[in-house]
């Protein structure tokens, strides 16, 4: 039941991730399209550890956890240039 789970949560998170895309292509405001880039990467991360499951790979989830610190950073620094306080 696992194995064929995690595929179809997969392809439902990556269907969601173009929704995003298009969010962040044409969203109305710069918030918007920050807002949907850091949904993007936190279902990236998610993505990555349905694939460490999947694998049944642990290192997979020291990917997932750099990834989500990488998006956590830039999400915080770009909202600090569009403050204008960086």
């Amino acid at each position: 039941m696992m194995s064929s789970a995690v595929p179809v949560a997969s392809l439902v998170l990556l269907g969601l991730v173009f929704l995003c895309l298009y969010r962040a292509a044409l969203g109305p405001t710069v918030g918007d399209r920050l807002a949907a880039i850091n949904v993007i990467g936190t279902k990236t991360m998610v993505l990555i550890a349905l694939v460490s499951s999947f694998f049944r790979e642990g290192f997979f989830l020291d990917v997932a956890l750099v990834y989500a610190l990488i998006g956590f950073l830039t999400t915080v620094g770009v909202a600090k240039y569009l403050e204008g306080s960086g």
